[in-house]
């Protein structure tokens, strides 16, 4: 296991909190979803490079505007991204489970990019690449047919030896590794990883565009056969929209319970922002990222404080 036994405990946790609040009334829920697919859209294309902003993407999704000066693919992208986020769901909600195959890869990549890449659409590449920015070198294309056969049958085996989100963050990792198509790889990914997110029960996981260097260190680190921090990174992302859904279907918590930036926190206990920071980054507070901002609570403080007195 990659996933730490207090993370695990916390997200088997929020996940039997939202079950007892199921089912969600249908116009709240696609209240939630709304916000949930632009935050999507917005951050897993921004994290390629995208140039809309959020409000930006909302129009262009929502409203159907377009954005004056910016370019014609990244509009695509957005509309592209949510399209495939809504066949997700469709998907997750009216499909069968352990849904993964080579086809249904295909299919995702091919409404990922089939308005900026029609060509190459959900077909497997035919040549070389090389990762600008990155040390690893993905397979060559005559072996991206083989690799992709051993993924699935790898997550057929996979799925009792590892917690879902666990098994979600290997398979993330897996697809970018072997870099299956000539663009689109990481959306793809982010994408199948939260398939198996969300037929475990779990909410939809946002990779955050501010978190884009951490995002690539922890993938570099498991490039090298250091899963953990990638399995705790996807996990932190599981429990922020976990947290969303909660504040939203259950806003009436007690005081401690409340969610406050780490430099609030800071200031009614005697750690440093910044120390606070580095345990959530760890895990070992919990904590999620709002923005640019990370929350906490005087109860998950309190619970660091009693943990770190039973290891003494």
């Amino acid at each position: 296991m990659y996933l730490s036994e207090k993370t695990i405990k916390n997200l088997n946790s929020k996940l039997d909190a939202l079950n007892s609040l199921r089912p969600v009334s249908p116009t709240v829920l696609k209240k939630i979803r709304e916000r949930f697919e632009i935050e999507m859209a917005y951050n897993s294309n921004a994290i390629e490079g995208n140039s809309l902003t959020l409000k930006e993407t909302y129009w262009v999704i929502r409203e159907g505007i377009t954005i004056k000066d910016k370019p014609l693919k990244d509009h695509l992208e957005a509309k592209n991204q949510q399209e495939a986020l809504e066949y997700l769901y469709e998907l997750v909600e009216h499909g069968k489970k352990n849904t993964i195959s080579e086809v249904l890869i295909k299919q995702l990549h091919s409404l990922v990019v089939r308005d900026t890449e029609r060509d190459v659409a959900g077909k497997y590449r035919d040549g070389d690449v090389i990762i600008a920015g990155s040390s690893h070198r993905p397979p060559g294309h005559l072996e991206v047919p083989p690799k992709m056969q051993e993924l699935v049958t790898w997550l057929a085996d996979s799925r009792e030896k590892y917690h879902a989100v666990e098994l979600a963050a290997l398979l993330h990792h897996k697809l970018v590794f072997i870099h299956p198509f000539w663009d689109g790889n990481g959306r793809l990914a982010r994408l199948a990883m939260n398939i198996q997110i969300m037929e475990a029960g779990f909410t939809l996981a946002i990779i955050l565009k501010n978190d884009r260097k951490r995002y690539y260190r922890v993938l570099g680190e498991a490039d090298e056969g250091r899963y953990g921090p990638l399995c705790e990174f996807v996990a932190q992302a599981v429990i922020r929209s976990l947290n969303i859904y909660l504040s939203t279907l259950a806003p009436t918590k007690k005081k401690d319970e409340k969610y406050v930036s780490l430099e609030q926190l800071a200031r009614q206990s005697t750690y440093s922002a910044a120390y606070l920071r580095k345990l959530a980054t760890q895990g070992k507070l919990e904590a999620f990222k709002d923005g640019r901002n990370w929350l906490s609570s005087k109860k998950a403080l309190r619970e660091y404080m009693e943990s770190r007195k039973r290891r003494k």
